[in-house]
């Protein structure tokens, strides 16, 4: 079952690149979320509070699980192991946006956007309000040891979870404690691109990050017309990711954003290996 996964470049690229400090590739693209916005619009008129980050969060999930699964993995000991559950974990800002903290949304293929978009919120509180999760509450941990014992205390905790794939209760930490993708929203800062770290603790495949939404001219039908567009960037293990998944991610992100009403649906469909 896992030699679908581990293809000869994914071996020999297992073996070029280290976690991921230098098998980074970089990608940027547009989305075209104007109707996107009318239906955040919609709901909220409705009472259904959903943002942006909820829709894409419902995206991402569903094309990790459906368009795209074989990105849905993590490198141990030179194998790359395929996930069990689609998991998109969140960047929130905590207390006058000098902090920031994490909220993992499980199974996001199988949730309705508004149900994602409550779980963020409701998450996201709990956070503001000091009830973090045990693995976000470990950097205030790590903090506190003293410099010179800092990054080996660090590199021997990754090195029990990743490599040997054992799990530290007591710290709240396993190979899945920050989700199969990561997501962040900078827009809400006023900037339009920006390209994240990749995090090697978290064993992520890639980090993608939303920029500021803005209207603007774009050719439809031979015509120039106003849409407004968001940037997404990602940066991806290139390990695990290539061109080729890059462009299954892009369009399926932009196929489901085209249509946000059917991320409040939960369709059974059928998986993507190949």
């Amino acid at each position: 079952m896992t030699e679908m996964y581990n293809t000869p470049w994914r071996k020999l690229a297992t073996a070029i690149y280290t976690a991921p400090t230098d098998g980074r590739i970089y990608g940027t693209m547009e989305f075209d979320v104007t109707d996107a916005q009318k239906y955040i619009q919609q709901q909220r008129e409705a009472g259904v509070r959903i943002t942006m980050t909820h829709l894409v969060t419902a995206a991402l999930g569903r094309v990790l699980a459906y368009d795209v699964p074989e990105m849905n993995c993590f490198v141990r000991r030179g194998k790359i192991i395929p996930r069990h559950t689609v998991d998109v974990t969140v960047s929130v800002i905590m207390k006058r946006g000098q902090e920031m903290s994490a909220v993992k949304v499980q199974d996001a293929h199988l949730k309705p956007v508004s149900v994602i978009g409550e779980e963020i919120n409701r998450k996201a509180m709990e956070h503001r309000s000091g009830d973090e999760s045990k693995a976000m509450q470990n950097k205030d941990l790590l903090g506190k040891i003293p410099w010179p014992f800092r990054r080996w205390a660090f590199r021997i905790i990754r090195w029990i979870v990743n490599d040997l794939g054992f799990q530290l209760k007591f710290l709240g930490l396993s190979d899945n404690s920050f989700g199969s993708i990561m997501l962040s929203n900078i827009g809400t800062h006023g900037l339009t691109t920006g390209m994240a770290a990749l995090f090697p603790a978290g064993k992520l495949p890639a980090v993608m990050v939303m920029g500021h939404a803005e209207e603007k001219p774009v050719v439809r039908n031979g015509e120039i017309v106003i849409r407004t567009m968001l940037p997404l960037t990602g940066t991806f293990d290139h390990r695990i990711v290539d061109g080729g998944h890059t462009g299954k991610l892009a369009r399926g992100i932009m196929r489901r954003m085209s249509r946000p009403s059917a991320l409040e649906q939960v369709l059974e469909e059928t998986h993507v290996t190949g």
